[in-house]
This record gives structure tokens, C-alpha cells and sequence, in this order.
């Protein structure tokens, strides 16, 4: 079985050529899921590049309550990727991410448990110079 967070997870490390066949299986499985790409060293902007693609996959409504879900399950996969210290350009540090976000049960067979987000960022940070970087990932979960 595999869990709401898993689902995004994979979907978020799963090379370029093989994302098509995963998201038919995420699909195929219940889940809506998108997955995306964005760099900076704004942490407002990798917020609203995950909220905006949520949004125009339809993945959350424009309803205040759906998107605080996301938001908060956006900022908790931010405190993976920062190690618990929300700052990117501030303190010179730089993301290049992928994501994922994932919307439905927490477990496949338990429907009635209602719908959930499950955000993963996966990539690289560190100082804005090439080659100062290490990997990072966070996952952030939400009820709706």
C-alpha cells in the first residue's frame, strides 16, 4: 500500500522520462497530483510557484480553507528543506527544487478519512556560487 506522502514523494524524485507512467499510477490509484520545478533564493516565491500550480492544476479551490491547508503543508516540506531555519536569501543560501503535491486520502482503503495535501520539495541548497550545494527534501502534510 502506499500512503498519500509516499505517492509524493516518488513522484518528486522519479526521473523526467518516467513521470508520465507514475502519475498514471498516482491517478489510477485516486489521487490528483501535479509535479513542477522552481529555483530561488525568495522563499515567497518558491511558496507561490507551488500555490499558483496547485491552483491552475485544480488540485486546491480559491476557498480561504483549502489554500491555508496548502500553505501550511508548503511551509512545513520548507522546514525539511532549511533544517528548521525558514531563510533563503537572507542568509545567502540559494533552492533549485522539484515538487510535487499530492491531494487525497492519507491511505488508499481509508476514504472516510477525507481529503489531504501532501507537498514534497526535493532538490539542492546552499550558497549562490555553483558547486556549494547539497541535496535536501520536505514533506509537508495538511487535511482539507
Amino acid at each position: 500500500m502506499k500512503t498519500l506522502g509516499q505517492m509524493a514523494l516518488f513522484l518528486a524524485l522519479e526521473e523526467e522520462e518516467k513521470v508520465p507512467e507514475l502519475m498514471a499510477e498516482v491517478e489510477g490509484r485516486g489521487y490528483r497530483a501535479l509535479r513542477g520545478k522552481v529555483g530561488s533564493m525568495n522563499m515567497e516565491k518558491v511558496v507561490a510557484a507551488v500555490e499558483t500550480a496547485a491552483k491552475r492544476q485544480g488540485l486546491v479551490t480559491g476557498g480561504y480553507r483549502e489554500e491555508h491547508a496548502l500553505y501550511h503543508a508548503v511551509l512545513e516540506a520548507l522546514n525539511g528543506v532549511c533544517r528548521g531555519q525558514l531563510a533563503l536569501g537572507d542568509v545567502l543560501r540559494t533552492v533549485g527544487l522539484t515538487f510535487s503535491v499530492v491531494r487525497g486520502p492519507r491511505f488508499p482503503d481509508e476514504k472516510s478519512d477525507g481529503a489531504w495535501l501532501a507537498v514534497v520539495l526535493y532538490g539542492t541548497i546552499g550558497a549562490p556560487i555553483k558547486g556549494f550545494e547539497h541535496e535536501v527534501i520536505g514533506l509537508g502534510l495538511n487535511h482539507l
